[in-house]
């Protein structure tokens, strides 16, 4: 009995260690937020800094209010939001669908090797102008460019993790009968969950670099055409709002993605 209170007792104390440390990393990463926007008010009204061309937050946040007030930044945010998640979710499902089809035949798999190493060095920016080309402007080739960029990235990590599946759960399977497609079901598929979700943390990146970029060459809406025609009316305030909102917004992707993460975890353990 004394010993289960002692083990509950240290057990709490581990629980009470673990909080303490999120809350120091918590307050250090606002302390680090609170501080770089501060500096940077500070720079440009000091004249440290061209306030001209790299604005500041006061300013930004000026730009920001007046703009959400009339409805013209929230039609552009909705625009990439919507490419953004389309390019992301369009991506990562190919992704799988592809590993799947390279780990269901091994031919196949030799065949589209060296193939898929080539698009994975290839700069897939690079691939806009003729994406545009041959599917025209807008949403549809805008999203394909979110997809695209990531959809390699998706096929190789989520094939070597079908690979690396502990090839004794395969043996059981195997001595029991079980086919090729119940093997991918019961073993394959569930041991590959981690990284298909290291694989989502990476495409939340790469899908707002694509869409972005798109938006830079045919877009007339979102954030990356904000960017571009802050550029050409020298509006470096719209400039960098734009630039935060990306930010935030990709920095809560991530979060969601963490957290499907954990409830996936949790009911695969």
């Amino acid at each position: 009995m004394v010993k289960h209170e002692s083990d509950r007792q240290l057990f709490e104390s581990y629980k009470r260690r673990i909080k303490r440390e999120k809350r120091v990393v918590y307050a250090c990463q606002l302390i680090m937020l609170v501080s770089v926007f501060g500096l940077w008010e500070l720079a440009s009204r000091m004249n440290w800094i061209d306030s001209l061309f790299f604005s500041s937050p006061s300013e930004v946040y000026h730009v920001l209010t007046k703009r959400f007030a009339d409805g013209t930044m929230l039609i552009h945010l909705q625009v990439t939001l919507l490419e953004t998640v389309a390019g992301f979710l369009i991506g990562t499902i190919l992704g799988i669908i592809m590993a799947t089809i390279l780990w269901s035949s091994e031919r196949f798999s030799r065949i589209m090797h060296p193939y898929l190493v080539v698009m994975k060095a290839m700069p897939k920016v690079a691939l806009a102008p003729i994406i545009i080309v041959a599917i025209g402007s807008g949403y549809v080739s805008i999203i394909t460019m979110g997809a695209i960029i990531s959809v390699v990235i998706t096929t190789l990590v989520v094939y070597s993790a079908f690979r690396k599946v502990d090839p004794n759960y395969i043996k059981v399977l195997k001595s029991f009968k079980a086919s090729r497609g119940q093997i991918f079901k019961e073993a394959v598929f569930p041991a590959a969950i981690p990284a298909m979700i290291s694989t989502l943390k990476v495409n939340v990146s790469l899908s707002w670099v694509g869409v972005v970029v798109g938006e830079f060459l045919v877009s007339r809406e979102g954030l990356g055409y904000l960017i571009v025609y802050g550029f050409q009316a020298f509006n470096f305030s719209l400039v960098m709002s734009s630039l935060i909102l990306i930010a935030i917004f990709a920095a809560l992707m991530y979060k969601v993605v963490e957290r499907i993460e954990k409830t996936l975890l949790k009911h695969t353990q």
